[in-house]
């Protein structure tokens, strides 16, 4: 039987411009990497929203993934508080079991 090791995932929506600041937090809080996916459009309540590729990317949003263990999620969960209501991010913190638990 494989065994599994439980960690969380970690997803935010971020506009683009701010993606560097998130990517020096995760950084900070040690984050061992993440995954960057590209977004075209979605609708929330600010309405509808979409990938403006001729402002050079000025209004497109980027969701940053991660998996990490408990106490590096609530460091960089720490350290993103006072950007959620500034920058209005769409944090999200899910449960994951992974195989190869020192990866994470």
């Amino acid at each position: 039987m494989v065994t599994t090791h439980p960690r969380k995932k970690i997803e935010i929506l971020v506009d683009a411009p701010l993606l560097s600041r998130i990517q020096q937090l995760a950084k900070d809080a040690e984050v061992k990497g993440y995954t960057l996916q590209r977004t075209i459009g979605g609708e929330g309540g600010q309405g509808r929203w979409r990938a403006e590729e001729v402002t050079g990317g000025a209004g497109s949003k980027v969701v940053f993934a991660t998996i990490v263990d408990e106490d590096t999620a609530d460091r960089f969960l720490s350290d993103l508080e006072p950007l959620l209501s500034e920058y209005g991010l769409l944090v999200t913190v899910s449960p994951v079991e992974v195989i190869r638990g020192e990866r994470f």
